[in-house]
Order: C-alpha cells, then sequence, then structure tokens
C-alpha cells in the first residue's frame, strides 16, 4: 500500500520546485527571539508535549546564519528594533518571519514611545499570530501554514517576476492614511 503501487510503472514526474519546495519547508530551522511572556509558549512548543521534532524544528537556533525562520515572541522595545533588524539581516536568503502574540503583531496593550507598534515596522512579516499570550497550538498552526507558504514559494526568474508584480501592486494602492475602513 506504498507509492510505488499506485504509480503505474515506477515513473513518477514533478517539477524542480516542487521538489525544493518539499525539502525547503522539511527543513526549517527557527531562530528564537523570545522577548517576553510568548516565549515561555514558544518554548513548551518545542518541549515533549507539542514536539517540534516531527517538523525537524527541534533545534532552535541561536545564530542568525543557521536559521531561515525567525519567531518574534512578545514586545519589541525601541532599543530592541536595531538588534532584531541585525538578526533578521545576518539570516541566509530565503528567510520568513512569524510575528507571535498581540504585543509583536501590533504593540498590544504597550501603546506608548518605548514599544514598537508593531515588528513589521523593522522586518516583513509572513505571518501574524494573534493572542496573548497564544497557545503552542496555535504556534504549531502557524508553523503549518508557514510550511505551506514555503513549499508554495517560487524560484528564479519566476520568483523575481512575482516579487516584481506585487512592488508594482503596493506602490499603486492607496495610502493607509487614506482608508476608511470597514465603514464606507
Amino acid at each position: 500500500m506504498g507509492l510505488e503501487e499506485k504509480l503505474p510503472s515506477g515513473v513518477l514526474l514533478t517539477t524542480v520546485e516542487q521538489v525544493v519546495g518539499v525539502t525547503r519547508k522539511s527543513s526549517l530551522w527557527p531562530a528564537t527571539f523570545g522577548l517576553a511572556c510568548c516565549a515561555i509558549e514558544m518554548m513548551s512548543t518545542g518541549a515533549g508535549r507539542y514536539d517540534l521534532a516531527r517538523f525537524g524544528m527541534e533545534v532552535f537556533r541561536a545564530s542568525p546564519r543557521q536559521a531561515d525562520l525567525m519567531i518574534v515572541a512578545g514586545r519589541v522595545s525601541q532599543k530592541m528594533a536595531p538588534v532584531l533588524r541585525q538578526i533578521y539581516d545576518q539570516m541566509t536568503e530565503p528567510k520568513w518571519v512569524l510575528a507571535m502574540g498581540a504585543c509583536a503583531s501590533s504593540g498590544g496593550m504597550f501603546n506608548n514611545y518605548a514599544i514598537v507598534q508593531g515588528v513589521d515596522h523593522v522586518v516583513p512579516v509572513d505571518m501574524y499570530l494573534p493572542g496573548c499570550p497564544p497557545r503552542p497550538e496555535m504556534l504549531l498552526d502557524a508553523i503549518l501554514k508557514i510550511h505551506d507558504q514555503v513549499q508554495q514559494s517560487k524560484l528564479g526568474a519566476q520568483r523575481v517576476a512575482l516579487e516584481g508584480e506585487l512592488e508594482a501592486a503596493a506602490l499603486t494602492a492607496a495610502p493607509t492614511s487614506e482608508l476608511k475602513g470597514l465603514l464606507r
């Protein structure tokens, strides 16, 4: 009842993008950036009960040069923002960022001058995880969604063309200050 029984003559056709996508998603190595209470939930996700090892992510990397997924867990202060950006810049391409918790996503309840109101002001964010603090199950779900993004990502010229289209769309979009909200 294996794969070889489902294939007609033992031949499987695929594309290089699909093979690279599967290998990339199966080898994401997270760089931790635990700053507050969300970091405790992130650590418990790596423990035995939730077991990130089944996704090949059991070792949180302390060196940004060995990591390709940054999990920003907790509030980012104005003092910590340049350090966060430096670690992001030192990560190898391709890289992804997950903002874990309300504080990392939007500043949370700390609406003051000392806290960055969303880590997306410092680094580009691929996935936002709400909650205060979010449960380990929610982090696992967000990681699985990042796996889907990684697996579906384009390579080479197709990636460059897609990034150009996204940038052109962003340049022609209305500024957020002119948006009226849901009740237009």
